[in-house]
């Protein structure tokens, strides 16, 4: 179906729409490598003779690509006001093929290939460190960019696409690393402590190759983004912004068609009309609840849970910990479909409390039952209810309303904001994980697993009332409403 003046094209649409969110697939992909790969790189690294590396060390190695996250999202509004929101998209693309193909082979130019020590961690790290930096720019660019160009019946739905993306993307992945082991094994705990000659032959595979194998297998879905941002249009929004109004004018009508475009534009130019306003001009609370809404979303701990998924169910006396993870993004997938076929008709608040209470139920589940004799099965399904209950309301709502929430003058350096906070606590969080799920008060206690869901929990409580109290509901609202929407709580 072509655009027509009329009516415009939803099949355009959405073609550009799916582009923008292979940016989400890249970052759900990125994110979730390391889950498959950790165990067989942790080995890996265990065998470098000029130091030690401890779980502290592999802690942030797993969530190194993090800090790249929160140099990335920091940047995303310079660059998306500077270059524009499609020019930032291809950086990010260049920037997932550099750290896929330089995680595979972090020894290239450099350094002896398979031959561990410090120096080859540190250039690991910087790979993934640059690929972390991609994910920064597209967790707040793409939907930035869908929100711009998304008619405002449908924004919630389409900016819910992108996580779906993103949780397809780690889906995805979990499948590669998955079918890349085939008949290998990951590596045991107790066979690393004693060096890689004590490591099985079936788990040898994994710590000399298989790992690079799952970093190098993102080049792939990488290089198919780069390809198709170039085929896509820059959105309405920012082309005001830089005085392209009949461009914009072009977008619209194909988007919308000629009579509904010709009605937007002026609504467009007149909440530009001011472009040098300051980040508080719509009042404090605005930023704060943008933030808040970021950091939420990460203190919960979720993101724990996606990146060490086989560790935790092989913790658990799992047969398989990759099937049951592999089951749980199947989960994953499904629940997000109920937050994006729901958000326009049940809006955004009521997502968000249940999704919040549903996790708590869970996380507090598995804090009851993690290593009960017997309890395995309804330990694995409350994290399983946790999970889902994050993906019909935080996982995708909280990325509608960051795309959605601040007015189009601020929107750039606001969103550039609130998905840095957002960085800064999953790297907390990823990074703190490990350390304190291993945590014993006397040697073989289980406080360490207690302790971190019955937190977790606690936290889930905590956003549903902050949601409750302070979160405006923005079902059924333009972008241009959102100024009025602020500035009536100013």
């Amino acid at each position: 179906m072509k655009p027509t003046q009329q009516s415009g094209s939803k099949a355009y649409l959405f073609s550009i729409v799916l582009v923008a969110t292979l940016g989400g697939l890249l970052f759900g992909y990125d994110t979730a490598v390391i889950s498959g790969a950790e165990k067989g790189l942790q080995a890996f690294f265990m065998e470098a003779k000029d130091f030690s590396y401890t779980d502290s060390w592999h802690g942030f190695t797993s969530a190194s690509a993090l800090i790249g996250c929160i140099i990335g999202s920091a940047l995303s509004g310079l660059l998306a006001t500077n270059l524009g929101r499609k020019k930032s998209l291809f950086v990010a693309a260049l920037l997932f093929l550099l750290s896929a193909l330089g995680s595979m082979e972090p020894e290239f130019l450099f350094f002896e290939h398979g031959n561990s020590s410090f120096s080859l961690l540190v250039m690991f790290n910087f790979y993934r460190v640059i690929g972390g930096i991609g994910v920064g720019l597209a967790s707040a660019i793409c939907p930035m960019y869908i929100g711009e160009v998304a008619p405002y019946r449908i924004r919630g739905m389409l900016v819910s696409w992108n996580q779906f993306a993103i949780i397809f993307g780690q889906l995805v992945v979990y499948f590669v690393n998955y079918f890349i082991l085939a008949g290998h094994i990951q590596p045991l705990a107790e066979e690393m402590g004693k060096g890689i000659a004590a490591i099985t032959p079936e788990a040898q595979w994994t710590v000399t190759t298989g790992w690079r194998y799952m970093f190098g297998s993102e080049a792939v879905p990488a290089g198919l983004f780069a390809l198709l941002v170039c085929f896509v249009p820059e959105t309405p929004r920012y082309l005001v912004s830089i005085g392209r109004s009949e461009a914009a004018l072009d977008i619209l009508t194909k988007i919308n068609g000629r009579s509904q475009a010709e009605s937007i534009l002026p609504e467009i130019k007149d909440s530009m009309v001011v472009r040098t306003e300051k980040l508080f001009s719509y009042g404090a609370l605005c930023i704060f609840v943008g933030i808040m809404l970021s950091v939420f979303q990460q203190i919960v701990g979720i993101n724990a849970v996606l990146y060490y998924a086989p560790r935790i169910f092989g913790d658990m006396g799992m047969n398989d910990p990759m099937m049951i993870t592999v089951l749980m993004g199947i989960i994953n997938i499904l629940f997000t479909l109920v937050a994006i076929f729901t958000v326009e008709k049940w809006g955004r608040k009521p997502l968000l409390i249940s999704g919040s209470l549903g996790m708590a139920l869970g996380a507090f589940g598995v804090a009851g039952t993690f290593g009960q004799p017997g309890m395995e099965m309804l330990t694995a399904a409350s994290l399983l209810l946790y999970s889902a209950s994050f993906m019909f309301s935080w996982g995708p709502i909280c990325w509608v309303l960051i795309a959605e929430i601040f007015p189009n003058t601020i929107r750039g350096g606001a969103v550039a904001i609130a998905v840095a906070f957002q960085w800064i606590f999953n790297f907390i969080v990823s990074s703190t994980f490990v350390p304190m799920f291993n945590m014993h008060l006397t040697e073989g206690d289980d406080f360490g697993h207690w302790f971190t869901y019955g937190l977790y929990g606690t936290l889930c409580i905590v956003a549903a009332i902050f949601v409750w109290k302070l979160v405006p509901e923005t079902k059924g609202k333009t972008l241009e409403d959102m100024g009025q929407l602020w500035k009536k709580q100013h």
